[in-house]
């Protein structure tokens, strides 16, 4: 539930509403319009603002909805039971994004584990299983504006990515959330503006030769991009020598090699690109498929996206 001091002592548009609980504007609208379930706060001259009382009605709706209950009987479920109650009520089922086991065949049901994470990721993880790519770039597009890539990524993102593939070891289902979710992860990091064309990249960013994996470059490129720092993002499975012919053409000064899994990191892909006749400025792995024993002489290590920025814009400056 939605109760946090912060939350308590503010009153939200109808955009930071259907964030926070994964749904659409429009779906709010009718919710107020059918059900009451409007926005209680009003000042002379604005917009009706929504209540942490009122965000606490809405997910009981939410809740009940979601699990097939008709939206009038779970409108007035909602407006009938006073907060606390509802947090109490036993004959409640449990709300979308929170595991319940016991539920279903593999033991889980509808829903991603989280654990404590912002509201918009919660928001994202509702859009996800219901398969709503258009709210998922919502969410993921407004989180960049409000907050920023690396903060969207760590944030808002992958815990969601994370929580799926939880889910995904426990049940072998839900590939297509995943699938759904990444496509609008990347569309929405492709579409945060790039340096201007007459910069050139001077970053190159590829995936190992066997890694399919691109998502955490794909943020590192959008990141960099917020600063100012072009970047050539090659994609996923680059062969070494694809990569050695990149670096002959393209001379650029710091090469990232990223792996997500020990079986697609390759040394001596490391060795090749750190042995080049124009060899980078500066080599680094990035991933946890790397460990410091991979690691040959002058590759750095890169663990997480902030110290890569870090380091990559030392080296372009």
């Amino acid at each position: 539930m939605l109760r946090s001091g912060r939350v308590a002592d503010e009153a939200l548009s109808a955009g930071a509403v259907a964030r926070r609980l994964g749904v659409a504007v429009t779906t709010l609208r009718t919710w107020h319009q059918r059900y009451g379930l409007g926005p209680s706060r009003h000042v002379p001259g604005q917009h009706r603002r929504y209540t942490a009382q009122d965000l606490n009605r809405l997910e009981v709706m939410l809740r009940l909805t979601s699990q097939g209950v008709a939206p009038a009987e779970a409108a007035a479920w909602a407006r009938r039971t006073p907060v606390p109650a509802v947090t109490s009520a036993p004959t409640l089922p449990a709300p979308p994004d929170v595991p319940v086991s016991g539920r279903g065949p593999d033991g889980g049901g509808l829903a991603i584990p989280l654990g404590q994470v912002v509201p918009a990721a919660r928001g994202l993880a509702r859009a996800a299983m219901r398969l709503d790519a258009p709210l998922m770039r919502d969410i993921l597009a407004a989180a960049v504006v409000e907050t920023g890539v690396i903060a969207t990524w760590n944030e808002v993102a992958l815990p969601v990515l994370v929580g799926i593939g939880e889910r995904y070891e426990s049940t072998r289902r839900f590939i297509e959330v995943e699938h759904l979710l990444s496509r609008s992860v990347t569309e929405v990091l492709s579409a945060v503006p790039r340096p201007p064309a007459a910069t050139a990249p001077r970053v190159l960013l590829a995936a190992a030769d066997e890694e399919q994996h691109t998502l955490p470059l794909e943020a590192l490129a959008a990141a960099l991009a917020e600063e100012g720092i072009p970047t050539r993002l090659l994609g996923a499975r680059v062969p070494p020598q694809a990569l050695e012919d990149a670096i002959t053409r393209t001379g650029p000064t710091a090469v990232v090699l990223w792996s997500s899994m020990p079986h697609t990191s390759n040394a001596a892909q490391l060795a090749r690109v750190a042995t080049h006749p124009r060899r980078p400025l500066l080599v680094a792995a990035a991933g946890p498929g790397w460990t410091e024993a991979d690691m040959p002489d002058g590759v750095t290590l890169l663990t997480a996206l902030v110290p890569a920025i870090n380091l990559l814009r030392t080296a372009v400056a």
